[in-house]
């Protein structure tokens, strides 16, 4: 298990010339690992890590729930929310894509992930607010896609559970070594 810091690759080998951060310079990593599913360059949280392909499936799979906090631009509606959990229409793959039902819910209290290795930006430039996203699929940037199709783009990314492993207090950057998930009930 990893909390995946703001700014880094969810991969450790980065073949073009431009300069990267990637997972192995967070740790010494087992040969062989590979990250299960991915968190963009620009989010954060629970990412699990393995070196046998068959979990990294299992994990991938549409029957595992991903979770995610979301700090979005502006006081995002119980209208919003409704939309969400409803599914909404994004781009995908050049085309429109219709999201399916998923959890949300609005957050009344700030999340502690301590600071983002980036600032997001400054209070006056309006307030911000959290929802949770719960999906059980992962189309590329699609929580972001979300926040943005109801009007509420995401600042700040944060994944917090998949399936019944979750973030906790695991700070950005460190690692827990476990032996093996166990993912749903």
């Amino acid at each position: 298990m990893l909390h995946k810091p703001y700014g880094y690759l969810s991969q450790f080998i980065y073949e073009l010339k431009r300069k990267k951060k990637l997972l192995g310079e967070l740790y010494d990593f087992p040969e062989g690992t590979m990250a299960i599913g991915r968190l963009d360059e620009d989010s954060e949280g629970l990412l699990l890590l393995t070196t046998d392909g068959k979990v990294s499936e299992q994990i991938r799979s549409k029957k595992v729930d991903k979770e995610y906090y979301v700090q979005v631009d502006g006081l995002i509606t119980q209208e919003a929310i409704d939309l969400l959990k409803e599914g909404v229409e994004i781009g995908f793959d050049g085309g429109k894509y219709k999201t399916k039902k998923c959890e949300a819910h609005l957050i009344t209290h700030v999340p502690d992930f301590g600071p983002r290795g980036k600032k997001i930006r400054d209070e006056r430039h309006g307030p911000t607010s959290w929802a949770s996203i719960t999906v059980n699929e992962g189309k590329f940037r699609q929580v972001r896609k979300m926040t943005a199709a109801v009007g509420f783009p995401t600042l700040r990314l944060v994944r917090v559970r998949i399936g019944n492993v979750h973030l906790n207090d695991l700070k950005a950057g460190e690692v827990l070594e476990v032996f093996e998930f166990q993912i749903n009930d």
